[in-house]
């Protein structure tokens, strides 16, 4: 006779169906239900947040168009070249030429035998009405300008014309991507005087020696430095910066582009988008708090039929939207505003730079403004949730 043995056991929950509709597409449609029985208070927290992150991220496309415009007139002025030795009087950034400018002569200086030095005149001139960056070489014969293609660009000038240049007429041509014009020494001499620097190239074989600059120095009887935030000695004669050289993983392109973000962002502007920031969350916090305390008991209903998981989802998928159409809008108004507002300055490629930047702020809101006031709220007790007060 067969027998059959019955095993007890204890009843489960019918599994949740792990389809689309069932789980996070029902949570973006609870979300969007509470978004539209209160629109006043979603249109008013995104427009807080975003006017934040809007804030974040007009000082940050600043500080990057600036780091970016450092870097490339570092490049404009170095080339291929090792060391750079500028005046006594240091160099600085002319934004309306946006170009860097000599501030005094260049160092009275013997290039050591097997090394080759350029010596360029560098002053502030105007061409047309604008302000240009002229450079003034021996390798440029008389007669002729050498623009850059981003300086021709701005002066709607093409190769092959004519202008005049300290009352002297020369013949564009139009070569790298620099913001400067170089004329014949001669020429740039008479313009804006004996300003100017040296570009210096190490002997064949020792280009990549951490030590030229140091050995150069000696030479040549200058400091030298690869930190490019060491300023000449006033009284001094001048100073080599070691483009080669130095410790850490940046290049001096990176440092001195650094320094030029690092004046934006500890600047008023700086401030200002710290106080943004810092007011972003103020807003996320008080919004989101006010939207747990006013939905107390529909959570602690949820709560007490033990779907208190789903409390959090479904608060979390709300705050998501909330914190997405936040962040487009206000990097989008960011990048309207740089780009009516300070069109000469912000680039596309600074404005990306950042969104991103801006993003990563964005977690840490949603965490804080989000995650903490819902959190409190399921540390209580359902009852209390459905209690009046």
């Amino acid at each position: 006779m067969e027998t059959s043995t019955t095993t007890a056991t204890s009843p489960r929950p019918p599994a949740i169906e792990l389809s689309t509709g069932n789980t996070f597409m029902c949570l973006v449609r609870f979300a969007f239900a509470n978004i539209r029985r209160r629109p006043e208070r979603f249109v008013l927290s995104v427009l807080g947040i975003a006017l934040a992150l809007a804030c974040v991220c007009v000082v940050r496309t600043i500080s990057s168009s600036f780091a970016i415009t450092g870097a490339d007139s570092v490049t404009d002025v170095l080339g291929e070249a090792q060391l750079w030795a500028v005046p006594a009087a240091g160099v600085h950034f002319d934004q309306g030429a946006q170009a860097l400018i000599a501030d005094g002569a260049a160092p009275d200086i013997a290039i050591p035998d097997g090394w080759r030095g350029v010596r360029t005149i560098s002053g502030l001139t105007e061409i047309n009405g604008n302000p240009v960056s002229l450079r003034g070489t021996d390798e440029i014969p008389s007669g002729q300008a050498v623009f850059g293609s981003a300086l021709a660009e701005r002066l709607l000038v093409n190769a092959g014309d004519a202008i005049s240049i300290g009352g002297q007429r020369v013949t564009v041509a139009v070569d790298g991507s620099g913001q400067s014009a170089t004329v014949s020494s001669a020429l740039a001499q008479s313009v804006v005087g004996d300003k100017g620097w040296w570009t210096v190239y190490a002997p064949a074989g020792e280009e990549k020696r951490r030590d030229i600059a140091q050995i150069f120095g000696t030479a040549v009887g200058l400091p030298a430095t690869a930190d490019p935030s060491i300023q000449p000695e006033a009284g001094g004669q001048g100073l080599v910066y070691d483009t080669v050289g130095g410790s850490g993983p940046l290049t001096f392109d990176q440092k001195f582009s650094a320094l030029f973000s690092g004046k934006v962002t500890s600047s008023t502007l700086g401030l200002i988008s710290t106080i943004g920031l810092v007011l972003g969350f103020v807003i996320a916090v008080s919004s989101f708090l006010a939207a747990v305390q006013e939905r107390k008991r529909e959570f602690g209903i949820m709560s007490s039929i033990g779907l208190a998981d789903e409390v959090l989802y479904f608060f979390l998928v709300e705050s998501f939207i909330v914190f997405v159409a936040s962040y487009v809008l206000g990097v989008l108004g960011a990048g309207v505003a740089v780009a009516l507002v300070i069109p000469g300055i912000a680039t596309p490629a600074a404005w990306l730079q950042a969104c991103g930047m801006v993003l990563a702020f964005v977690p840490a809101m949603a965490i804080v403004g989000a995650l903490v006031p819902v959190h409190r709220l399921l540390q209580q007790r359902p009852v209390d949730l459905l209690g009046d007060r």
